[in-house]
């Protein structure tokens, strides 16, 4: 077989199925070749697994507190397995559904490796045997990204878990080892903390989440603590060993040498840029190990190559970022003029509360030197629908800038501000003021009254609390 198309987009993550999908709804004949599974880390090993669980978690927590709202279990009890198979019909569900949305849009799917030997030209050697060579006019590049592996000794042990395999777990441990201090370190901490497990986070470094806004992952990580995470900071790890009832994790911290003692440990520091084996040079492609260097149109060094997601620099390692990149890269490939604008990008960390944030932290605010730096602040406990749902946790912080109160940066920590955050999201998109943010009218009892009391407490004054 040796098919022409008009663009082959290599990795089927949700970078590279949505530029699939545009380019055939653009009536491009275009192909995707995938060499695991349509919905890449995303769908099957990361955001939607994680949320399953999540959810779970976070049900089993709830109903334990439930006796306030007039519940009482006097047996309550909780099935690992049956939260497993939910959430293998629900990843099942999902990569289904994108399989028929690209035969829809009459794109071809082939399940291999692919191997670009020369631009415009892609060899796959496909799962099922053999190879097949396909040519393309232009390529997206959505190769997706890699777990990082320090040189910590032991890691290299059997049984040491990734997230990938933390997820696949029969059973819950007694005690779960965390190594690492970013969004997936803290999401699967909450997640088997609030399914029972005994949770200790080791990490290096001086403190977590260092693309979120300071004040805010200092409140969060004191919630977690009272919610029973063990922390240990600047805490690098010397050796990991194995023993009889399972893993020593010998630490060098303030305290001095340490010891912790775990039944499982899940290695979480984070992700690298993958290239998916494709030798970048022959292709013409500029890249360096931190990503392949891209512009707004998403196009590479190369003619007709383009690239988007994880692989890319500079890397946003979020989906919705990979989404909107694909579909840039698509429509110029289909002749179309589209850019890519990664200022008001929103980032979801969902632990129990979430923490969301869109634009600028607080610091990042004072090392541009932004002049009339404000700060609007207000607390889900002075909230009337998070009073009536018991989630008082956490507060709305809306920062501005430059004489008329620009909104520049908004973190959220609380209840649902995954879906909270879109506001600030707009808000930081538009060029919105702080004095047009209160005039909108925001519904009552909600959620989102926190955000409008926040930006009442730049332009005008927060009515039901008073200045944090």
């Amino acid at each position: 077989m040796n098919k022409k198309y008009d663009l082959i987009v290599i990795g089927g993550g949700p970078g590279g199925y949505l530029a699939a999908l545009r380019a055939g709804s653009l009536g491009l004949e275009t192909a995707l070749v995938e060499k695991e599974e349509l919905g890449g880390v995303c769908l099957n090993h990361g955001c939607i697994p994680t949320k399953v669980l999540t959810h779970g978690a976070s049900l089993y927590r709830r109903l334990q507190s439930a006796d306030e709202f007039g519940f009482t279990f006097d047996n309550l009890q909780f099935s690992y397995a049956r939260l497993q198979e939910k959430k293998k019909s629900t990843v099942a569900e999902l990569t289904g559904h994108i399989g028929e949305l690209l035969e829809k849009r009459k794109v071809d799917v082939f399940k291999g490796l692919a191997l670009c030997p020369e631009p415009g030209k892609v060899i796959v050697r496909l799962d099922e045997g053999g190879d097949t060579v396909i040519t393309g006019e232009k390529i997206i590049l959505a190769t997706g990204s890699d777990e990082i592996y320090p040189s910590t000794p032991g890691l290299e042990l059997p049984g040491i878990l990734t997230s990938r395999e933390a997820l696949a777990l029969g059973e819950l441990p007694r005690k779960l080892a965390v190594i690492g201090g970013g969004v997936i370190a803290l999401e699967m901490a909450s997640i088997f903390m609030g399914l029972g497990v005994e949770v200790i986070i080791v990490h290096r470094s001086e403190r977590f989440l260092r693309r979120m806004d300071l004040e805010m992952v200092r409140r969060l990580t004191t919630y977690l603590r009272r919610g029973g995470l063990q922390i240990m900071m600047n805490a690098p790890i010397e050796v990991i060993e194995k023993v009889e009832n399972g893993y020593t994790l010998t630490i060098s911290g303030k305290k001095g040498e340490e010891v912790v003692l775990a039944d499982q440990v899940l290695l979480a520091v984070g992700r690298k840029p993958a290239f998916g084996g494709l030798d970048l040079e022959a292709m013409g492609v500029d890249y360096e190990k931190d990503g392949i260097r891209v512009n707004s149109k998403m196009e590479t060094s190369a003619p007709n190559i383009y690239a988007v997601g994880d692989a890319t620099y500079p890397g946003y390692f979020l989906a919705h970022t990979a989404y909107h990149q694909g579909i840039v890269a698509a429509e110029n490939a289909a002749g179309l003029e589209s850019h890519f604008d990664g200022s008001a990008v929103p980032a979801v960390l969902f632990t129990d509360p979430e923490l969301a944030s869109v634009g600028l932290s607080e610091e990042e605010a004072k090392e541009k030197g932004l002049d009339n730096l404000k700060t609007g602040k207000f607390p889900f406990s002075a909230n009337g629908k998070a009073a009536t749902q018991g989630e008082r946790e956490g507060l709305v912080k809306i920062i501005t800038a430059g004489s008329e109160d620009r909104i520049v940066g908004m973190h959220v920590l609380g209840p649902h501000t995954s879906d909270l955050i879109q506001e600030g999201t707009m808000a930081v998109a538009a060029g919105m003021t702080a004095i047009e943010m209160a005039n909108l009218i925001h519904p009552h009892p909600t959620l989102c009254e926190s955000v409008w009391e926040a930006a009442m407490g730049i332009s005008k004054a927060a009515l039901h609390f008073g200045r944090l």
